[in-house]
């Protein structure tokens, strides 16, 4: 998935020689965690919004030097990357940079989530299911493999929680067949975490995907 068209230019960068009134006013004004700071044009760091309280109109950005963040991402960063990073630092806005260290936009991270949830793993009908495992047996051609041989339809699939030698993965999954899917992975020796083939969970999973039909459609 391509996120590049997904870069805004509407986000302004300070310099370090500019007093914080600006930077004061920016963020009083929008709901932006951070800023970028350049110097000579060159990326310097990010303001973030939690210092505003120490923010000094008067003073130059050059005396928060030291107390930037230093975060970013480039063009060739994967999407996978990007929203890593969002999460990374808790903040829902990331400098673009180009080689030579220069700006060239921010990813805003709701225009990023809501591409994300554009995909097929959210917006095509599906019920989600998730295993366990030791982080040394799974594959994702096995579970491919026994998601199809059940004659059902593997929409999607990423690792979720990984600890103690046991990671989780998500699956989105065509409803056909899923009680069948869910009794081979415990064949194969995978933990049902969410589901099971009894009548009250596939209620709870038909409310689950009503309810992200019902998100999605908004």
């Amino acid at each position: 998935m391509q996120i590049q068209s997904q870069i805004i230019n509407t986000v302004p960068v300070f310099e370090v020689s500019e007093t914080l009134k600006e930077v004061i006013r920016f963020f009083e004004e929008t709901t932006f965690s951070h800023v970028a700071v350049t110097e000579n044009g060159v990326y310097l760091g990010l303001l973030s919004e939690n210092d505003l309280a120490c923010f000094e109109p008067e003073k130059r950005i050059d005396a928060f030097r030291f107390e930037m963040e230093s975060f970013f991402v480039t063009k060739e960063t994967s999407w996978l990357d990007v929203l890593e990073m969002f999460s990374r630092n808790e903040a829902n806005i990331l400098p673009v940079l180009d080689e030579n260290q220069t700006i060239i936009g921010y990813y805003d991270l709701e225009d990023v989530v809501s591409l994300f949830i554009d995909t097929p793993f959210f917006s095509e009908p599906g019920a989600i299911l998730v295993v366990a495992t030791g982080i040394k047996d799974y594959s994702f051609s096995e579970i491919a493999q026994i998601v199809e041989s059940n004659n059902a339809r593997l929409l999607g699939a990423f690792i979720t929680d990984s600890q103690n030698d046991v990671v989780q993965i998500t699956l989105k999954i065509g409803a056909q067949g899923l009680n069948e899917v869910a009794q081979t992975f415990r064949r194969y020796n995978y933990t049902i975490v969410f589901g099971n083939s009894d009548d009250q969970f596939m209620e709870d999973l038909k409310q689950r995907s009503d309810y992200l039909e019902k998100y999605l459609n908004v």
